[in-house]
Formats: structure tokens, sequence, C-alpha cells
């Protein structure tokens, strides 16, 4: 895309220019005429909208909240807005790989630390059906009510699901259910950590493209 932007004067005298005539965005610039414009182009307007959504989306994780999701949907946007932005179908569907495995682990691990810790297969289950249910429930708490649920969850399902087992077999069932939320609080630094992996995933892809004369 050129530099230059397509002008236009209102009744004042005032320049400016639209998105539909010059596809960028510009604001006044000191010197000496008075309809002297700086002019951002659009792939610029658009790696930062992209990477400002991508920590939002990064931030929301640790709450509880799909921010993983919100990351993956930012990514198509994009993709579709700056189709020669470096985003490709083999990107896309490494990000997409990413947030399904992440979900799973999300879940997942709190029922195996819950075994780690001595409870049964069913102690299991119970942390990981609880744990979903406390993230969609949630708890009367603003912004970490999800989060919260979510542990909370856990840890009484897991308890709750081995106190069901026979004396004879069953573990500690506090500790069962320790077990279950130290498991959640693991799975929500690993999904994180995937967060963090698909921002650096993207705007390297990003930025790689644009240092190549993509986009």
């Amino acid at each position: 895309m050129g530099e230059t932007c397509n002008r236009r004067q209102d009744a004042r005298g005032v320049s400016f220019v639209t998105m539909a005539e010059g596809l960028r965005t510009c604001g006044e610039k000191g010197g000496t005429k008075p309809w002297a414009v700086r002019c951002v182009p659009l792939h610029m307007i658009a790696m930062t909208l992209l990477f400002l959504t991508l920590l939002l989306g990064l931030a929301l994780v640790p709450l509880g909240l799909p921010g993983l999701w919100v990351m993956l949907g930012a990514t198509l946007v994009y993709w579709i807005v700056v189709p020669a932005g470096s985003i490709g179908g083999i990107t896309f569907g490494v990000l997409a790989a990413l947030v399904v495995v992440a979900e799973v682990l999300e879940f997942t691990i709190s029922g195996r630390y819950a075994r780690k810790y001595g409870g049964s297969r069913r102690a299991g289950w119970g942390a990981i059906v609880g744990g979903i249910v406390g993230a969609v429930i949630g708890v009367p708490l603003p912004i970490i009510g999800s989060m919260v649920g979510a542990f909370a969850g856990a840890f009484a399902g897991a308890l709750v699901a081995e106190l069901t087992v026979a004396r004879e077999t069953r573990g500690e069932p506090i500790r069962v259910a320790t077990g279950a939320l130290i498991g959640r609080v693991v799975a929500a630094a690993t999904k994180v950590a995937f967060g963090m992996a698909m921002v650096v995933w993207v705007m390297g892809a990003v930025l790689v493209g644009r240092l190549s004369g993509n986009g």
C-alpha cells in the first residue's frame, strides 16, 4: 500500500481523510501547510489491534474466561481483513489445535492430580466434572467468579466423588480434593503458557511476513 492519503476539506477548510478513500487513519501534523497530515498504513492498524486483542485474550485466561478463543477469533479476523498478512491456513490450524489441547488439559490435569494424591478413578472424574460445572456456574464475584468456581468445583467434585467410594479402598478425601485443586492451578498455568506461545507464534508470523514484504 502507498503512503499517500486522499484529502478533502470540509466547510471550514479542515482537511480530513476517510477510510473508504485512503484506508488510512490520519491526524493533524504540525507544519507549514495547514492541510499536512500524517497517515498510518492500514496494516499497522491491523497489527496493533491484533496484538492488543491477543494480550486481552491472554489476560482473560487466568481468570477462567475463554481467552484462548478470543485470541483465535482475533487471528481469524486478521487473516480475513489482511489476507496477505502472513496468517495462513497452517498457522490458523496449529493455533486451533493448541486451543483444543489446552482446553482438554485444563480439566484433565485436575483429575490426574486427584489420582496422584491417592484418589480413585471416580475422584478423578469428579474433579473434572466439578471443575467444568464450577467454571460454567461460577461464584458471585466480579471478574474472577469463573476462576474461583472452577477451583472450588474441582475440589468439591473430587471430595464428594471420593466419599462415595467404599471406606476400605478410598483415599483420604481432603487430601484427594486438595490434589484436585492443585491440579486445577497447574492446569490454569499450563493454559496461560499455551496462550503465550500463541502470541509469540502469531506476532512472529506477522512480523516475518512484513519484513519479507508480504501483507
